[in-house]
């Protein structure tokens, strides 16, 4: 497989600099993989739509992004955009740009996503989120390369590669009405079908390995390789969220120092995050409970970094990179004392008050 080199990748924010993974960690050693990088290679060599399709969190950016690395475009910018993260009154001006005035708000012209990517490539993710109006002037796009701003006169040129991806059976979709069946036929020369993790679990030691690699070097930490039990259970577990699912699972290992912090959710243990009690009135406010949600989940992973870090609290903000200060706030905000006493073992709280002779505060923290 050729070599990949460090890229500069233009995203949806700017620039950045991407270094890919292993490709043999990304395409590991399943038949169904195998045939994605034998596709890939073949698709690379040519400037086609790509149909990027698989559950969520299979990896379809990373494969998009070496789609574009092994191009003959590589050289050009790589610009994408998360259809669904963006409300469909701005989808348009996003893609097509728009001229000063055209809508209100619209201070300045400004260029379009299809205009960022002249001579590189157009990664549009969840494409099935789009309207059929903008499918239309997609299709419009894709079938002589010519656009224009929103509010503007003229047709603009560009010349580009357009690289695709859903999460959504395209199929359903048009059957239900939601997709133009003549854009998905212009679009789906190539697909490039990604199978879940739960059917690629051989796999799953190397991206264990890349995920713990690339944490500890992240956030300055040493965690060693996981126990031969907790590995097992990860080639056990059916993973609903895929390789996104497994990779914020080793970093919550990484941050946590702990391998229950993983075994508990593929026990399929549900955290109890908020205690909710219906109302009399049958009125439930999705704002209250989302932040008590956040609050209790906030307090919980608090909690078990301050007693991973044996309670002091200066070396609990260096791992939570957070500065001191904002840690003994966020203590008092989420309802921890700041202070407690050791019993049998275990932290119980004294009240909220600091009593020298059972718990002392360490000369480091003296002067917090």
């Amino acid at each position: 497989m050729p070599a990949i080199g460090t890229k500069s990748v233009a995203g949806v924010t700017g620039s950045r600099a991407w270094e890919p993974p292993n490709p043999d960690v990304v395409f590991g050693r399943t038949a169904a993989m195998e045939a994605v990088r034998v596709n890939l290679l073949k698709a690379a060599r040519t400037d086609v739509p790509v149909l990027i399709t698989g559950e969520s969190g299979t990896g379809k950016q990373i494969i998009a992004q070496l789609l574009h690395q092994y191009s003959q475009l590589a050289g050009g910018p790589f610009v994408q955009i998360n259809c669904a993260a963006v409300p469909p009154t701005l989808i348009e001006s996003e893609l097509f740009g728009c001229e000063k005035g055209s809508f209100t708000g619209a201070n300045a012209a400004k260029p379009g996503r299809v205009e960022l990517a002249q001579s590189g490539t157009l990664f549009l993710d969840e494409i099935s989120e789009i309207g059929r109006e903008i499918q239309a002037k997609l299709l419009h796009l894709l079938q002589d390369g010519r656009f224009s701003r929103v509010g503007g006169q003229q047709e603009e040129q560009v010349s580009l590669r357009f690289i695709l991806a859903s999460n959504r059976s395209l199929e359903r979709e048009i059957a239900e009405g939601n997709f133009r069946e003549d854009l998905y036929y212009r679009i789906n020369v190539v697909n490039l079908a990604l199978p879940a993790l739960r059917d690629r679990k051989e796999d799953i030691p190397a991206l264990v390995t890349l995920f713990l690699n690339k944490f500890n070097q992240k956030f300055d930490r040493t965690e060693g390789p996981l126990s031969e039990r907790c590995m097992q259970r990860l080639c056990e577990y059916q993973w609903p969220g895929n390789i996104r699912q497994l990779e914020n699972l080793i970093k919550r290992y990484v941050v946590l120092g702990s391998e229950d912090a993983i075994l508990a959710e593929m026990n399929d243990e549900v955290p109890e995050m908020v205690k909710f009690v219906m109302p009399a009135s049958g009125e439930v406010s999705l704002k209250v409970i989302k932040r008590q949600a956040t609050r209790q989940l906030e307090r919980k992973v608090i909690l078990k970094i301050v007693e991973a870090s044996g309670w002091n609290r200066k070396r609990a903000a260096e791992r939570l990179n957070i500065s001191y200060r904002a840690l003994l706030y966020k203590l008092k905000e989420v309802g921890v004392p700041l202070e407690h006493q050791r019993s049998g073992g275990k932290l119980t709280a004294k009240n909220g008050v600091h009593d020298p002779a059972v718990t002392p505060i360490p000369a480091e923290e003296n002067n917090g």
